[in-house]
């Protein structure tokens, strides 16, 4: 049997709060009531959702914890194509409140990239394809 990953879930504290960030600063759509603990972004190849850390313990049958700051445990990456889109994707971003973390730039695995972190520390990637 092969693996596949189905889903990327964030336990968040402000539930509203994130999901209007990822709805109106990233641009990925929701429909969502903003009732209850969980929420599921409309997104094409793997699921994106959230759900409320104040929930977790009783979902979990105990007690987790949490990263504080900016959270340096993983990175939701997003490809915006050319090289040239991930200036304009993070500009946008920023001006929408995205909280900078890095300008973009070249790396030297030959793509360009930037990185900005949402309201409650998570790190987003925005980085373009790879180029030769």
């Amino acid at each position: 049997m092969r693996v596949k990953f189905d889903m990327v879930g964030l336990f968040v504290n402000d539930l509203k709060k994130m999901v209007d960030f990822y709805k109106n600063v990233v641009g990925i759509e929701i429909e969502w009531d903003e009732s209850g603990p969980y929420a599921e972004f409309k997104h094409e190849g793997i699921r994106f959702a959230m759900y409320e850390r104040a929930k977790l313990p009783e979902l979990l049958g105990q007690e987790p914890s949490y990263p504080t700051g900016l959270n340096g445990t993983f990175e939701l990456a997003i490809n915006v194509g050319n090289p040239e889109n991930v200036d304009i994707f993070f500009s946008k971003m920023v001006e929408n409140g995205a909280k900078p973390i890095y300008e973009p730039r070249n790396e030297p695995w030959k793509m360009r990239s930037s990185m900005i972190a949402d309201p409650e520390g998570n790190l987003i990637e925005i980085g373009s394809d790879f180029w030769e």
